[in-house]
């Protein structure tokens, strides 16, 4: 049974993201997590002295969230009507990140799918600022599902990647899980930088080769940004869903720090699938 957490404010990118969980997972058996979080909007002396329940506003907040989870999941089940999923619904006076973590731990989660806006998401921000943190802190693979992107099989998979680091199967597990399940095919990228591989790499590279077998297709990319080269991908070659290992030592991080990004911007018009480095 497969344990996918799904964060929503209600917002149609985070309704969108359930959605293509759903649709993504509909051959297999899962559970769904129905997760949102509630805070005080304006946090008053008494509310901080006293607790939620003493001025009611934790219980009204507390019965919204547990209502609009209750419809939604009644939608999903009428709409989709799959007896291979179930959906249970949790709510918590928390802050989103810190509930995620929370939930992960103790529902032992295999996956979070959630928008890459939130209800108030700025236009010219690549991703809200929770699906930044959740990527970052998140010990299980995420993919977060950009606004209004019109349902697509990950069927054509792009995996960009340096061969930096080592290619364990638990790290690929969920990755490896979807591919198989929609027969994708993964299109390895390395962006080289003009020098040849490093023994290590090579040896990286002979372990992604074992692991992907013959599913994989294995690109070399000329020296520029990886930004650039994986929006060129995009252009030239029709993608479904991209996938990154997240890991401080390679380009991962930089995609969210570098300048470069504001000047061409990271173009992600696909569902952006991120594994945690185990």
């Amino acid at each position: 049974m497969t344990r996918i957490l799904l964060p929503t404010d209600f917002s149609d990118n985070s309704v969108e993201a359930i959605e293509y969980a759903m649709k993504t997972f509909k051959e297999v058996d899962c559970t769904f997590f129905l997760l949102h979080t509630y805070t005080p909007p304006v946090y008053h002396t008494e509310y901080l002295i006293g607790s939620p329940g003493q001025i009611g506003l934790g219980d009204i907040m507390q019965d919204s969230s547990t209502t609009q989870l209750e419809k939604l999941k009644k939608r999903l089940e009428d709409q989709y009507d799959n007896p291979r999923h179930s959906l249970v619904i949790h709510t918590a006076f928390n802050t989103l990140i810190s509930e995620i973590s929370d939930t992960v731990e103790r529902e032992g989660i295999d996956l979070i799918v959630m928008g890459t806006k939130g209800a108030t998401g700025a236009k010219e921000i690549l991703f809200g600022t929770n699906t930044v943190h959740t990527i970052k802190k998140a010990k299980c693979p995420v993919i977060a599902v950009p606004p209004k992107f019109e349902y697509e099989a990950p069927k054509e998979i792009l995996f960009p990647t340096d061969y930096e680091i080592e290619y364990k199967k638990e790290l690929l597990q969920m990755f490896l899980a979807i591919a198989e399940q929609h027969r994708s095919r993964i299109n390895v990228m390395h962006v080289h930088t003009g020098y040849d591989l490093s023994a290590d790499q090579e040896k990286h590279k002979a372990e992604l080769e074992k692991l992907l077998g013959d599913q994989a297709l294995f690109h070399e990319m000329p020296d520029n940004a990886i930004v650039r080269a994986v929006n060129e991908f995009q252009v030239k070659s029709k993608i479904n869903l991209l996938v990154m290992v997240q890991n401080k030592h390679t380009f991962f991080e930089r995609l969210f720090i570098e300048p470069v990004i504001k000047k061409i911007g990271f173009h992600v018009t696909v569902p952006f699938m991120v594994l945690p480095q185990v």
